[in-house]
Formats: structure tokens, sequence, C-alpha cells
């Protein structure tokens, strides 16, 4: 599983996170989207590889700003943080 985080600028309240959250969950095959408009990012959990140009093509039309991508392999932790 994949691990992207999305640095945005524009977000200010939490109806700015369900925009971006809506936005992200319309264009791709997401497992977990979540967005802090206080740290300024979206964290997407997803299976399939998604490119910083598709993440742009689908939230700058929302009024929002992506200022950087980074991407890297997440891999689920057990019960109480203790891997299998």
């Amino acid at each position: 599983m994949n691990k992207v985080t999305v640095k945005i600028d524009g977000m200010m309240c939490g109806m700015c996170e369900s925009h971006v959250n809506d936005a992200i969950r319309r264009a791709f095959p997401v497992k977990k989207v979540t967005s802090s408009h206080a740290k300024g990012e979206t964290v997407i959990l997803t299976e399939t590889d998604i490119s910083e140009e598709a993440l742009r093509t689908a939230i700058e039309p929302t009024g929002y700003q992506v200022l950087l991508v980074s991407k890297e392999t997440y891999e689920k932790k057990g019960l109480f943080g203790f891997r299998k």
C-alpha cells in the first residue's frame, strides 16, 4: 500500500478539508484520505499509484494549490502497533 502526503495551500477550515477529501475520493480509488487545514496537508492511503500531475488536476479546480507531493510505502501495523 502507498502513503501519499500532499502539502496544500489555501485550506482554512473543516469544510476546506471536506472539499479536498471529496475531490480526491471522486478522482481516485483510495482506501483512506484525511486532510488537516492546521498542518496544510492531505494524507492518502491507496493501493494504486497516483501521479503528482493527476493530484494537481483533481485538487486545483477546487481552489486549493498543491505545493508538494511525497510518496512512501505504507505498512499497516497490527493491533496496538505490534507487527504480525
